[in-house]
């Protein structure tokens, strides 16, 4: 590879400094380097000829690079300024060492299936998309059904969807299960249910789920949010519903190390 953007989260990597030291090292090297500095808050703007993306930051912008991206079908590599770092994997003391194995193409790319949310407005998501209130600390209503067929009524803080690569996020700190991140399925959990026995559940990549948003107690009228990968939101309430399917598109993440996920994961939490 010899083409590259950098996309930095300007927070993190104060008045882009980290980006523009990658910047000046690939050109160094003889390949060519930009930094498309309003991506942070507009869409981005890929030059064409550009061969994978470098995004600066943590897992957060990771995934609003990959929300961003999905129609470019672009690799990223995330390099590390967070803490966690699940999608991050390059750790800031390391980057001209990483930057010399992409240069010499010694990566591989895994791919990683988004979810596709539709309530009359589309969105993608890598991680998750989340259901849940909007006002006051309560517990909210939610019908579920799979594939059209009723699967629960739930009473909870809200409802996890959530891909291989999300479960590690909101989903783990739900009580979810954690998954490899390249395998296709899709996980539902609850957040905070008022039960005693609700666990999620695992469905086939092929399912379509719908959340749709009943009455609430004594016929309240709810007013919810579903998010997508925490960033953007659409506004939900009564009468509302929203399809949420695998997405045709894919992120590409581009990885060096051949250390399994395992071993990642073992790491974090420790």
């Amino acid at each position: 590879m010899k083409t590259f953007c950098v996309i930095s989260n300007p927070d993190k990597d104060v008045q882009l400094t980290r980006a523009g030291h990658v910047k000046r090292y690939l050109e160094s090297k003889g390949c060519t380097c930009y930094i498309e500095s309003k991506s942070y808050v507009d869409q981005p703007e890929i030059q064409d000829g550009t061969e994978a993306v470098l995004v600066i930051g943590g897992d957060g912008t990771m995934l609003k690079a990959a929300r961003d991206l999905a129609g470019y079908d672009l690799p990223l590599l995330g390099i590390n300024l967070g803490t966690v770092g699940y999608l991050a994997e390059i750790e800031i003391g390391a980057i001209e060492s990483a930057l010399d194995k992409v240069m010499a193409d010694e990566y591989h790319i895994e791919e990683r299936m988004m979810l596709e949310g539709d309530c009359g407005k589309q969105e993608v998501a890598l991680n998750d998309i989340v259901v849940s209130r909007n006002g006051p600390l309560q517990v909210m209503s939610y019908n579920v059904y799979v594939n059209g067929q009723f699967l629960n009524g739930y009473q909870a803080d809200g409802i996890i969807v959530a891909t291989p690569t999300g479960s590690t996020g909101y989903n783990m700190s739900a009580g979810g299960p954690v998954v490899e991140p390249t395998a296709n399925i899709l996980v539902v959990t609850p957040i905070c249910p008022h039960t005693l026995n609700t666990r999620s559940i695992i469905l086939s990549p092929e399912d379509e789920i719908r959340i749709e948003v009943p009455e609430g107690r004594m016929g309240m009228k709810q007013r919810l949010q579903a998010y997508f990968d925490g960033g953007s939101h659409v506004e939900l309430e009564t009468g509302d519903s929203l399809t949420i399917y695998r997405s045709k598109r894919t992120t590409k993440i581009m990885r060096l190390s051949k250390i399994s996920f395992l071993e990642t994961l073992h790491k974090k939490l420790q």
